[in-house]
């Protein structure tokens, strides 16, 4: 399918752009910093905010933090177990920021200028791994808009959840290759590989960075 986008009803939607998964101080970097690296995935965000900013496409921010209060779940899937017991999106509070700065749950500092610029939608967290928990939904329809370019982390996680949710809700996916990554662990296996397999199942296109960019660019 050609690439075609406008950016009067296609938006970015970058998830969890985060340390704990972006970062080498980050507490998943041991099983994902192989992916990462090898996409070259904080670049390709980035290159991509760029693109965004530069043509006026709005970009949204979907992130990933855990409280104290969450502490009281009873119960926990194999991957928010594993998340709970290393602490990771940690923050002290919900109306608080103190410890933030340099955390895991904190941006990437490459990252930080974009989402921080003060026209970047940061909506409320995600407390599992699809938008059902915070107001993405709510942003996107209120910005009439129709089509979603997806990037961030995990592949075969948040992304893939958000991409299935967003479909179900009406929305057009374009899930982008290298603009994400995932763990390779060495017992449940490569969520990359599995992310890469259902993405073409689900999105209307599993471009390229540059791909994307060249198609943002020449829509305006």
């Amino acid at each position: 399918m050609t690439l075609s986008f406008d950016p009067k009803d296609t938006a970015i939607v970058c998830i969890d752009p985060q340390n704990e998964v972006l970062s080498e101080r980050g507490g998943a970097w041991p099983l994902v910093g192989a992916s990462v690296t090898e996409n070259r995935t904080v670049e390709h965000i980035e290159q991509l905010f760029m693109a965004a900013k530069a043509n006026d496409y709005p970009v949204f921010v979907s992130p990933h933090y855990y409280y104290p209060t969450d502490d009281g779940w009873l119960f926990r899937d194999p991957l928010a177990t594993m998340m709970h017991v290393n602490k990771l999106f940690r923050r002290t509070g919900v109306l608080r920021t103190d410890g933030l700065e340099g955390s895991g749950a904190d941006w990437v500092d490459r990252l930080k200028p974009w989402i921080e610029d003060g026209r970047t939608i940061v909506v409320a967290p995600h407390k599992l791994y699809g938008p059902e928990t915070n107001d993405l939904v709510l942003q996107l329809r209120k910005r009439r808009i129709q089509r979603v370019i997806l990037i961030g982390m995990l592949a075969h996680m948040c992304v893939e959840s958000h991409a299935r949710s967003l479909i179900e809700q009406g929305f057009e996916i374009t899930l982008v290759r290298d603009a994400t990554a995932s763990p390779r662990h060495p017992e449940w296996g490569d969520g990359y590989q599995s992310a890469m397999i259902n993405f073409r199942y689900l999105s209307h296109e599993v471009p390229t960075t540059d791909e994307v960019i060249a198609a943002m660019s020449e829509s305006t």
